[in-house]
């Protein structure tokens, strides 16, 4: 019989309670509770083996005096249950790493009682569990459970495993419902198989928030696999410590560690007077469960317990086989996808073509409903989404300045700017891989929102009520079926899904790089060619129109071919200039020059090739400085020959050069419109005029600009362009020497 003084109810009300939130509930120490349920004993030794802790009832349960608090274990000690010092000793025996229980059967004055013992990281805890009351081990037990694993073995769906492990668990137990849940990514559980008395509401099918097992309660249920509550209505043991502990006992591997009033009420709302759950363990990670319930209390051996534990082990490595041959078939399929595609994009001279031919099987093999593939000068979409939608997402990307081949992915439009939601409509889900190493590029997987129908078990919602222990946590009082219409989530990306889509778009990267690396090689290869080519047939053409200048022959024709010969070997300097330029080979001649000569001698040139300009030249008699002469020449006369090219007819183009403290300073200066933000954000980029080509100089390859800000960057210097109505300015500063 119990004795009252030893049996306690949940802690008395502190005395200044917090209030509990759901955050609160996440850091309940459910591991160090205090209490014991009252089935049993608990001692607790330190790494001396001296007595710690031990639970108010342990005298009364075993019928003797066990020990005494702060005491040394002695082999006078557990009288009539002499075998727990040969348990006790093998713990002790055992590495400091081996957390497995020993267990054993002992016979003494209270009765028959299954012990465990276990390590902790202060000691060792030794565990009494009555036989009298538990539920009797039915006969032949063993052959039972025996068959029982025989028939998950043969079994080879994922469905067939859970059904028949909840038929078994149920069979060996008598439990009134037995349930096979399956956790979702966002911790939420499905009820994916029942065994139930027919007199009960089916819940298969139903689903049950992330917030009915507190993150510390998964842990607990990923380390210690088997847990029963025997009595809802139980009353708690209070565990005694010694002075000589330190800080609350940790019951985290116990049998007989009690439960948290929240879900001890949780349960009672349920209609359960016991239960007892399972963990189904794979890979580490809390998989699933399954969930025992009955509808009045009910304690289980610790032998079908244990058997129960062995049979979701069992459960657990079927499963991952069946896991391990789905991911290995979807690990096979996406290699074999990813070298079909890579090698599509190996082949092509257009990455986003290939990409676009190949949209259907990328949108099978990763279960999607629609492709985007983009540069910065196009887009291509399979699946119907509207090109301007396409757009607006790919600028939403891009405005986070994305790096290639880090992926972006979402599953819903839940953090999305209202603007880019509204859009978006329909189209929830997004795989964005960036690839594109010199230009922005995306490839998008795409999948719609699944309107989804949630059956929950009860309204999945907690509520603050006040109670005996003041502001508190209440758990749902109703468990009837609640639906609720999802919307605005897709299916979501899972590891397989973004496992597949990183090795995608690190080939993806690679192939951009190596097809950039080949056009990169075969450009400069073109230039220096043409380069090569072309400079002799262009002197000879130079040198005839000369000799027929010189002998009055030829009028205009000699004039025409020296114009136009001329143009031609400055398009070959330039076509050389971006060779050297592409392949880091642009090299400076620096010695002391006078850039005010040079300015004066090309200026006079100019006033030759245009003679309808007016150029003003506002120059020093001499300026010294450390540079290239032939490369300053370049920068004067491209920006010279711009100025005379797209200067307003019949306005001066002026030419000024002053030192300003240790830099020279050269301004360059027409008459004309300014020119516009969209083309002046790019001036100094190469082949800029290839989409935008000037009226007054429709023959430009548009590197002049770009070769020019390269040399006056080689030499230090700096090129600007500015406007101050009327006039276009491109300024250069350049060191001096010293």
């Amino acid at each position: 019989m119990w004795r009252p003084s030893t049996i306690m109810n949940i802690p008395a009300k502190p005395a200044s309670p917090k209030p509990v939130t759901l955050a609160n509930c996440d850091n309940e120490p459910i591991h160090t509770p205090g209490f014991i349920q009252p089935h049993g004993a608990l001692f607790a030794f330190d790494a001396a083996q001296r007595l710690v802790n031990c639970s108010a009832n342990a005298a009364a349960l075993l019928g003797v005096t066990p020990i005494q608090l702060g005491e040394l274990l002695a082999a006078s000690h557990f009288p009539g249950y002499d075998s727990v010092h040969q348990l006790m000793a093998d713990v002790q025996a055992s590495p400091d790493s081996d957390v497995v229980p020993y267990a054993t059967e002992v016979h003494g004055p209270g009765g028959t009682f299954d012990v465990i013992a276990y390590r902790t990281a202060t000691g060792v805890i030794c565990e009494f569990e009555a036989r009298m009351g538990a539920a009797p081990i039915p006969t032949g037990f063993s052959f039972v459970s025996h068959r029982s694993m025989e028939r998950l073995k043969r079994e080879q769906s994922m469905q067939g495993l859970l059904q028949a492990a909840v038929e078994e668990i149920r069979r060996w137990t008598g439990f009134d419902r037995v349930m096979a849940y399956r956790f979702r990514h966002d911790d939420s559980g499905d009820v994916v198989a029942e065994a139930l008395d027919g007199a009960l509401q089916p819940f298969l099918g139903r689903r049950y928030p992330a917030g009915d097992i507190p993150a510390q309660a998964r842990r607990l249920y990923v380390i210690n696999t088997v847990r029963l509550i025997a009595d809802t209505r139980m009353q708690l043991v209070r565990v005694d410590a010694a002075p000589t502990a330190v800080g609350p006992l940790d019951m985290s591997h116990g049998i007989l560690r009690s439960v948290s009033p929240v879900h001890i009420e949780y349960l009672n709302n349920m209609g359960v007077g016991a239960s007892m759950s399972v963990s189904i363990v794979i890979g580490g990670r809390l998989w699933g469960m399954l969930a025992c319930h009955h509808r009045a209390p009910l304690r289980m051996a610790y032998a079908v317990r244990m058997a129960c534990d062995v049979l979701a082990q069992v459960l657990a490595a079927n499963l991952q086989g069946i896991l391990s041959r789905d991911s290995a078939a979807r690990a096979h399929a996406a290699a074999s996808l990813r070298l079909r595609v890579v090698e599509a994009v190996l082949h092509a001279n257009d990455i986003v073509r290939a990409l676009a031919q190949a949209a259907q099987a990328l949108q099978d093999g990763f279960n999607a409903d629609g492709v985007v593939v983009a540069n910065v000068a196009r887009q291509e979409i399979s699946g119907g989404m509207p090109a301007e939608v396409a757009t607006a997402l790919i600028d939403w990307l891009n405005a986070d300045d994305p790096a290639p081949g880090r992926m972006r992915a979402f599953n819903s439009l839940d953090g999305l700017p209202q603007e880019l939601r509204d859009k978006l409509g329909g189209w929830c889900g997004v795989l964005g891989l960036p690839f594109g190493a010199e230009a922005r590029s995306w490839l998008l997987l795409l999948r719609k929102e699944q309107i989804e129908t949630v059956m929950w078990g009860g309204k999945p919602e907690k509520v603050y009520k006040p109670g005996p222990l003041g502001a508190r946590l209440t758990p749902r009082g109703s468990f009837d079926l609640w639906r609720e219409i999802v919307r605005g989530q897709a299916v979501p990306w899972d590891d397989s899904d973004l496992a597949n889509a990183q090795k995608m778009l690190d080939e993806l990267v690679r192939a951009d790089a190596a097809q950039y690396a080949e056009i990169a090689r075969a450009r400069n290869q073109l230039m220096a060619m043409l380069g090569h080519d072309l400079r002799s047939p262009i002197q000879a053409i130079s040198l005839t129109a000369t000799l027929l200048e010189r002998r009055g022959e030829g009028g205009n024709l000699s004039r025409g071919l020296h114009s136009s010969s001329s143009r031609m070997q400055r398009l070959v300097e330039q076509v050389m200039d971006m060779s050297q330029l592409h392949s880091g080979l642009l090299k400076f001649n620096m010695q002391k020059i006078d850039l005010a000569g040079i300015i004066h001698q090309l200026v006079a040139e100019s006033r030759l090739a245009y003679p309808d300009v007016n150029v003003t030249c506002v120059v020093p008699r001499r300026l010294e400085m450390l540079a290239d002469g032939d490369r300053m020449g370049q920068v004067v006369s491209n920006l010279l020959g711009n100025a005379c090219q797209h200067g307003t007819l019949g306005e001066p183009v002026l030419v000024q050069l002053n030192q300003e403290g240790g830099e020279a300073v050269l301004d360059v200066s027409n008459a004309g419109a300014s020119i516009p933000g969209d083309v002046a954000d790019s001036l100094f980029q190469p082949f800029k005029r290839l989409t935008s080509r000037s009226a007054t100089n429709r023959n430009g390859l548009g590197i002049g600009l770009y070769i020019t800000e390269q040399i006056v960057t080689g030499h230090g210097g700096r090129l600007a362009y500015s406007y101050a109505e009327p006039y276009v300015t491109f300024s250069v500063r350049l060191p001096l020497a010293q």
